[in-house]
């Protein structure tokens, strides 16, 4: 019963994958000359989401300041997620919803990128955060679920949209982190050169 239980969760997690590939393949590689515009002009990438999205920012960040797969040149990103002074005390002196707009307003330049991260596309605090990206003249590259939700009607013809065609918050998360590494994989094709994704 459990070991089928399972064999169901990897089932379910490979078909959305491979059903959502035609759909994301596009808006990925346009994340992708997105981010890669940014840090080859000195620019950088805040990322920022809550719960698995919180840790989904981090591990974003730390595959660009560290590396990926390749050894490359460190490349600039900061999960807005991190530090526990300024999440609290703007969550205590203002609300939890600016937790994330205060930082990008604080941090954020025109060109710089805000990665966005929201299963449901209705998170308070990222949505606030975009709107902050947006007064900054950063391109957003915004990754959600079920329909794109709010964050879907908030973003200019000039932000990125990847959104995962399927309703339940484990998958979407599932496909989020495809995207990230497929993400942090093309900008270093883009480079350092092509190499064999199956060496």
């Amino acid at each position: 019963m459990l070991e089928q239980r399972i064999l169901q969760h990897f089932a379910d997690s490979a078909d959305l994958k491979y059903q959502a590939a035609q759909v994301l393949a596009r808006p990925i590689s346009q994340a992708v000359q997105a981010v890669l515009a940014c840090v080859t002009s000195g620019g950088k990438v805040l990322a920022c989401g809550n719960g698995g999205s919180a840790a989904d920012a981090q591990h974003f960040s730390a595959e660009f300041v560290g590396r990926f797969e390749r050894e490359r040149p460190e490349l600039a990103a900061i999960a807005l997620t991190t530090d526990s002074s300024i999440l609290s005390a703007v969550a205590n002196d203002y609300a939890w919803d600016r937790v994330f707009s205060k930082q990008v307003r604080a941090l954020g330049q025109s060109g710089d990128v805000l990665l966005a991260l929201s299963t449901s596309g209705n998170s308070a605090n990222v949505i606030a955060a975009i709107e902050a990206a947006h007064e900054r003249e950063m391109t957003v590259v915004a990754l959600t679920g079920r329909g794109g939700g709010r964050i879907g009607s908030l973003l200019r013809e000039t932000d990125v949209h990847i959104c995962v065609p399927h309703e339940r918050t484990a998958r979407i998360q599932e496909v989020h982190i495809l995207a990230i590494h497929c993400i942090c994989d093309g900008v270093d094709a883009q480079l350092l050169g092509e190499q064999d994704p199956n060496p």
